[in-house]
């Protein structure tokens, strides 16, 4: 009505400028006029209204209809889905050293908007939203230009146009052009708006956009992963002109990228796009007056070209390919555990199929999540390691070995490969590794030597399996000795086993000679004698993971000789055990996870387990240290640069086809492993042999871990030496407690001890008695025996020593052939009287001496020797026989080991001259004839006895033994052989 009435007024005002209407005729028509006019008015009016309410009706059902299906989002729902842009995880040695980025298929880093060039946020606001700072989140006629050109199905399809929207489509919803999406994306957008400032919606884009590529091809996201690839600076520091071309790039990023897809820079026609893109940007930029004429100008005159840097190897899978691949692994081992246990698993759980599951989501997570990954590996002992192993001019030459090449059998050559370990101790940290000889040289490049190589450690074993245990359940300790003579441990081979690596035996030594000298004998026996017990627990709880249900119960388990074997890593870290007062620590790799923010996600924790008493661990380190001063690792002490307090273990495999050097000081533990990737001999000609080439590596790399860090690996301390070890005296007959005989035998050692497992008997082994000695052999003395040719020393009873060691045995294997042993004899040793005197020698002068030849019965132990029908010396059967006197007769007799006497030799005479002393030619003749009788009455005399027989002739003297304690092979340091069963 109010309407109606203003409408009426307007008429009457109008009236003096229509005179025509004066006269009540005209009134009366106008008045009809407006009728028709107002009615026809409204009638329109209300038809415009009907029409816009029923279709803004119709639109806001259909806008309704297409988000019905869209969830109310929350603040934390909508922060959760925009922030949740992939980011390339960084890898960091110890001490935060930066190491490299994950290798993914896009890489991305996150940067804060202050640490953004002002520049590239005017750039990309001019370029890609002016209004931004204006909006809600949507701009109502790009929202009416993209419905009009979806209704006409126009050619061009603009979208949503804001960086709002943007950002919704590239975090929550799809690239797809509908109005389903598109509506989806402004009812989202309008949201956000109302969650977020500008600020932090403007940084979630810059982090979110793709751009291209870097120099070294790889996809990049995000703006300071751009401003890296491109130009090598960081976002803050982006200029002008870099800032224009980084912000044009989000609407072709692969279009306008100046970097090819494999790396490098295209050429001058292929970057001009780019270029022209760049341009247009710095045209809005100036336009929106967010720069100046003069700010115009010179970017337009830039040389951005020249900007763009040069591809760099930064990649770290590249550099280092065998860190790299084990940070990750590790990384993603933990997270899988992580990730499982956030979903109410238990660590038991993950097997099988679960397991692989969420190692796949560890794997995704650590490929986008932007984690940073921290180890604990020193860079510079690492590099200095790597250079060692690349460099090292002894590893042996390559041999050849059938391959499947391209599918086709082909001869390759097999290099010798290498895997090496340093630890710390106390923590468990592994400093360093070598994974192998690199891509250039292995067979295998991806293969970690040090970590993945499961191979049988020989005789670094038997501190681990052998003597530790023993000693820890007190069945043995260092002086405990042990028989090294042939035994059948294995019956079913049907000849002695195991071997010793020069193939002979020592007869009984101590358990710490027996490690020093690496015996296999020894060991073997003392494991049968412990086995029941179960030894192989003590592995397990040093982290042995690979041990099957037969290395439980096979002998040759001692010697190393396991039936798919151990890793590097595993071995170094057993040995850790002794110099941690008998604790096992894990040996890690990965010191903590944090995310982007910065927040732990975890952080390694030491744990201890307990394997052997204090007593133990330092009485197998003492051994040990015997190794290299006395033993078959002396050869390491020329080499080394440094002195430290050095405990460790040589090994060698089966068929010498794995070479091992494990050693420790208070500080670290460093270990090594040669040998070809498909098992064969390592034996070769040349100056060093297989193991001194190996303990030769093994000390070049610690006195490259020296050079790094001295404090480190020469640590000012030495193994301490815990409460509860003695110092106490043995024979080394028994390893009992020394009894008066073995006293006077000269046979008293003296080692440590655990105070509760000290010797409390004493020895019975030796008694007193006579001896006969010749050469090399000594034989029991009967009581016939004549005293000049025997000698007083001490008698072994084997019946004893078969009970003490369990064992049969020759007798005569037991006594060690040294100096000290001389005067002990085997009661067994008895030399067979045969019942008769024995024959007449004979002799012959020359030069003022008489001599003559062995005699050839057995049981002769020496000759009298008779000057003119008196004796006057005796020679022993192993001496030289031979007797030089003066001017007179002489003749020789024989004597048995009953003591029977030959009759007495032909005899001749010393000092006399020929015709000087009046004898005739006849004279001569006359002599000679009566020799002749003589001889032949003799010989007549001497048949008349019984003939020995061929197979009771002696045979031939002993050579004398050559001490091979401590020569190898080649050289001087030797090596010992775990021979499997």
């Amino acid at each position: 009505m109010r309407m109606k009435e203003a409408f009426r007024k307007l008429i009457e005002k109008a009236q003096p400028a229509f005179g025509f209407l004066t006269n009540r005729k005209a009134k009366k028509g106008a008045s009809i006029t407006y009728q028709v006019v107002w009615n026809l008015l409204l009638l329109i009016m209300i038809t415009v209204i009907l029409g816009g309410a029923f279709a803004g009706a119709a639109g806001a059902g259909y806008f309704a209809s297409l988000v019905k299906d869209e969830p109310i989002r929350s603040y934390e729902n909508m922060k959760k889905d925009i922030y949740n842009y992939e980011e390339t995880s960084q890898l960091y040695f110890a001490d935060d050293v930066y190491l490299g980025k994950v290798r993914t298929d896009l890489e991305r880093e996150e940067v804060k908007l202050d640490n953004v060039s002002e520049y590239v946020k005017d750039a990309v606001i001019a370029t890609e939203d002016e209004y931004f700072y204006e909006h809600d989140g949507v701009v109502p006629k790009a929202i009416m230009r993209a419905l009009f050109q979806e209704v006409t199905n126009s050619s061009t399809q603009s979208g949503g146009s804001t960086l709002t929207q943007q950002l919704i489509k590239n975090q929550i919803l799809t690239n797809e052009v509908s109005f389903d999406r598109k509506a989806k994306e402004i009812l989202l957008a309008l949201r956000l708006e109302r969650f977020f400032e500008k600020d932090e919606i403007l940084e979630a884009y810059l982090n979110v956009s793709t751009f291209g590529r870097n120099a070294e091809g790889r996809n990049v996201a995000g703006v300071q992963s751009a401003a890296q690839g491109l130009f090598g600076v960081d976002a803050k520091d982006l200029n002008l002109p870099q800032s224009a071309f980084i912000a044009g790039l989000p609407q072709s990023p692969f279009g306008y990228t100046p970097f090819m897809q494999g790396g490098g820079l295209k050429d001058e026609e292929s970057l001009q796009p780019g270029i022209s893109r760049m341009n247009t940007v710095l045209k809005r930029m100036y336009d929106d007056e967010r720069i100046s004429q003069d700010e115009y100008n010179k970017a337009l005159d830039y040389d951005i070209v020249g900007d763009f840097r040069k591809p760099k190897n930064d990649d770290a899978l590249e550099n280092y390919p065998y860190l790299t691949n084990e940070i990750q692994e590790r990384a993603k081992e933990l997270l899988a555990g992580i990730l499982a246990e956030q979903d109410g698993y238990e660590e038991k759980d993950l097997t099988g199929e679960l397991a692989e599951e969420y190692k796949t989501l560890a794997d995704r997570a650590i490929r986008q999540n932007g984690y940073r990954i921290h180890s604990t590996v020193d860079k510079k002992i690492y590099d200095a390691w790597q250079k060692v192993a690349k460099d090292y001019p002894y590893y042996g030459p390559a041999k050849a070995q059938m391959k499947i090449v391209d599918g086709k059998d082909q001869e390759v050559m097999e290099p010798v490969e290498v895997g090496a370990m340093l630890i710390e101790n106390n923590t468990g940290k592994i400093i360093s590794f070598v994974g192998g000889r690199g891509k250039n040289v292995s067979i295998n490049p991806e293969v970690n030597h040090a970590t993945g190589t499961i191979r049988p450690n020989g005789s670094t074993m038997k501190p681990l399996l052998v003597y530790g245990p023993a000693f820890e359940m007190g069945k043995a300790q260092p002086g405990t000795i042990l028989p090294d003579v042939p035994l059948y441990l294995n019956p079913g081979l049907g000849r002695p086993w195991p071997n010793n690596y020069t193939m002979t035996y020592n007869g009984l030594v101590s358990a710490r000679y027996a490690l020093e000298q690496s015996f296999n004998v020894p060991a073997a026996k003392l494991y049968k004698d412990i086995k029941d017990q179960r030894p192989t627990t003590y592995l397990e709880k040093m982290g042995f993971t690979s041990l099957t249900k037969d290395d439980h119960v096979n002998l040759a388990a001692s010697l190393g000789a396991l039936q798919k074997g151990v890793s590097v890593e595993e071995n170094t870290n057993a040995y850790t055990t002794f110099v941690n007062n008998g604790k096992f620590i894990d040996a890690y790799i990965i010191e903590k996870i944090t995310d982007k923010q910065g927040n732990l996600i975890y952080e390694h924790k030491k744990e201890e387990v307990d394997v052997f008493s204090p007593q133990t661990a330092y009485l197998t380190l003492d051994l040990m240290r015997g190794v290299i001063n006395n033993g078959t690792a002396t050869a390491i002490k020329s080499r080394l640069k440094f002195s430290a307090d050095w405990a460790g273990k040589t090994g060698t495999g089966n068929q010498f086809e794995d070479a091992w050097f494990v050693a420790s000081n208070p500080n670290v533990t460093a270990g090594i492993w040669t040998g070809y990737d498909t098992p064969k001999s390592l034996k070769a000609s040349g100056n060093l042999s297989y193991s001194m080439r190996t303990n030769y590596l093994w000390a070049d790399l610690v006195n490259a871990a020296y050079d790094v860090n001295p404090e480190l690996m020469k640590p000012n301390s030495t193994f301490k030496r815990p409460d509860g070890i003695v110092s106490r005296s043995f024979c080394a007959i028994s390893g009992l407690l020394p009894s008066e005989a073995c006293s006077k035998a000269g046979l008293v050692d003296t080692d440590l001890f655990n105070a509760k497992f000290v010797p409390t008997q004493t020895d019975k082994s030796l008694g007193t008695g006579r001896l006969v000695r010749i050469g090399d052999m000594k034989y029991l003395a009967l009581e016939s025996t004549p005293e000049e040719f025997s000698e007083p020393g001490m008698v072994l009873d084997p019946d004893y020593i078969e009970q003490l060691f369990g064992i049969k045995a020759n007798p005569s294997d037991l006594i060690p052939k040294k100096d000290r042993w001389s005067n002990v004899l085997v009661a067994a040793n008895k030399m067979a009287d045969n019942g008769k005197a024995p024959g007449a020698p004979g002799i012959k002068a020359s030069g003022g001496s008489i001599s003559w030849g062995k005699h050839p019965e057995g049981d002769v132990i020496g000759y009298r020797i008779y000057k003119d029908g008196k004796k006057v010396g005796i020679v022993k059967a192993g001496d030289s026989l031979s007797y030089k006197g003066g001017n007179g007769s002489y003749h020789v007799t024989a004597v048995d080991i009953a003591g029977k006497e030959s009759s007495p030799s032909n005899v001749v005479e010393l000092g006399k001259k020929e015709a000087a002393e009046k004898e005739t030619a006849a004279d001569k003749d006359k002599s000679k004839d009566k020799d002749v009788k003589k001889q032949d009455e003799d010989k007549k005399e001497n048949e008349t006895e019984e003939k020995p027989k061929d197979e009771e002739k002696p045979t031939p003297d002993k050579p004398e033994d050559v001490d091979k304690d401590k020569k190898e092979e080649d050289n001087n340091s030797p090596a010992d052989n775990g021979e499997e069963s």
